[in-house]
């Protein structure tokens, strides 16, 4: 009997289907385990880059800021997150409510989301487990719900708990005029929760009139409600915009020591026969920044924030006027990009008057 050689089935590679319904020896399992135990070494050994904005602090800081959003149009995070980055700051925007576009005059509709606190949540706590929460300020402004504001005041919590020197700079927004924007139930939780923990207050005056039961006719009124709010917490007081007797003011006010009376001013606001979105974001933002370069002088950084802010205003007005159209029928969207240098280097226009 001839003996006939049978040749050794081909090596076969394992992307072969044929491969994985051939034995295979004990070892090749050893093998893969080894493999993935390696690669999970490497990727465990490989340096991770620093995050620069922490390596390498600017002289200004890094903003986490809690606001509305609009795809279309600058109110919000839209209008705050440019011009503080203009002005030196690193930030990180986390979007409350996120819209095709305002909500207010001059659009029939609007489309978009809303986070809830859980979300909140779950986006800090994914920061916190990369080392990502060392922030030297906080910025809120429009929040729609107790929860999201409940989970707000978690976040200031751990925020101070990796830099207990966190400025947290809170724009209570509520209403203006006379109409409420958010649920009646949000008042209560900003006026004992909220403001108590805030470094810089940033009202209009329907909103300190809601948070300190205080009517304002006049500018005592103003100043007392200050005070109220003074007492609750924060050191830092602006009402951003009141009208009394007939004139728009910014009312300020610095309580740089408990025992020491506050440092208070008013600012004459020139009106400017127009209604616009944003503004009231933008000055937040504004107050943030130069209070941030002036720290113990809360008059000059309201003096740039309000000069800043009237020069975008006229630059948009002269612009609608410009394409036809007539800007006092309806709400007008802020030209914020072009209007840099203002922001950037504001001619200060708008002097503060210190109170007696």
């Amino acid at each position: 009997m001839t003996a006939v050689a049978v040749p050794s089935p081909p090596l076969l590679h394992p992307t072969c289907p044929s491969w994985w319904s051939s034995p295979r020896p004990s070892f090749f399992f050893f093998f893969l385990r080894e493999e993935r135990w390696l690669l999970r070494r490497r990727r465990t050994a490989m340096a991770r880059p620093p995050v620069l904005s922490v390596a390498l602090p600017s002289d200004t800081g890094r903003v986490l800021s809690i606001q509305s959003h609009t795809v279309q149009g600058y109110v919000g995070n839209k209008s705050a997150v440019f011009p503080l980055q203009l002005l030196g700051f690193d930030v990180d925007p986390i979007n409350s409510v996120q819209f095709s576009n305002h909500t207010g005059r001059g659009y029939p509709t609007f489309r978009g989301q809303v986070l809830n606190g859980s979300q909140l949540w779950d986006l800090i706590e994914g920061l916190a487990e990369n080392d990502l929460l060392h922030y030297t300020h906080l910025l809120t402004g429009y929040i729609g719900s107790v929860s999201f504001l409940t989970t707000v005041l978690q976040v200031v919590d751990k925020l101070r708990s990796v830099n207990p020197d966190l400025v947290y700079v809170c724009d209570p927004v509520l209403g203006d005029e006379g109409k409420l924007y958010v649920p009646q139930d949000l008042i209560s939780v900003y006026q004992q929760k909220v403001v108590p923990v805030a470094t810089m207050l940033t009202p209009n005056q329907f909103e300190v009139e809601l948070l300190t039961g205080l009517r304002i006719t006049c500018e005592e009124d103003g100043l007392k409600a200050c005070n109220t709010l003074h007492s609750a917490g924060p050191r830092k007081v602006v009402i951003t915009s009141a009208l009394i007797e007939d004139k728009l003011l910014l009312i300020g006010s610095h309580e740089k020591a408990k025992e020491q009376p506050p440092e208070q001013f008013k600012i004459e606001i020139p009106k400017i026969p127009a209604y616009f979105t944003g503004t009231g974001d933008l000055t937040t933002a504004l107050l943030l920044g130069w209070s941030n370069k002036y720290p113990d002088n809360l008059e000059r950084a309201a003096e740039l924030a309000v000069s800043s802010l009237q020069a975008l205003l006229r630059r948009t007005v002269e612009d609608y006027k410009r394409a036809g159209f007539d800007p006092s029928t309806s709400s007008l969207e802020i030209r914020l990009i072009q209007s840099q240098d203002e922001i950037r280097s504001p001619q200060i226009t708008c002097k503060a008057v210190k109170y007696s």
